[in-house]
Parts: structure tokens; C-alpha cells; sequence
């Protein structure tokens, strides 16, 4: 299952970066809470699921 926590995690790294890429187009604000709220889950599922942690 390492496998699924790091793809979560990178998945959630790269939500950040367009978090950072949409708020430097001056996106929406919706839209980058919504990605702020999925970048968040993937990270914490993604750090929660590793072998370390459990």
C-alpha cells in the first residue's frame, strides 16, 4: 500500500502547484478553495496511509 500513499501524496503536491498557478491568474475564489480543500485530503490521506504512521 506504499504505493497508493505516495501517488496521494503527489497527487496533492501537484494541486498545490495549481493552487499557486490559479491564484497568480487571479482565478475564481471558489475554485481555488475547492482545489485547496482536494489538495488537503490527498495529503493528509496520502501521509495518514504510510507504513510510518502505522
Amino acid at each position: 500500500m506504499n504505493g497508493l500513499s505516495t501517488l496521494l501524496i503527489v497527487v496533492g503536491l501537484f494541486l498545490v502547484g495549481g493552487i499557486v498557478s490559479f491564484v497568480k491568474q487571479k482565478m475564481p475564489a471558489s475554485l481555488i478553495v475547492l482545489l485547496s480543500i482536494g489538495a488537503g485530503m490527498c495529503l493528509v490521506a496520502g501521509v495518514l496511509r504510510l507504513e510510518v504512521w502505522n
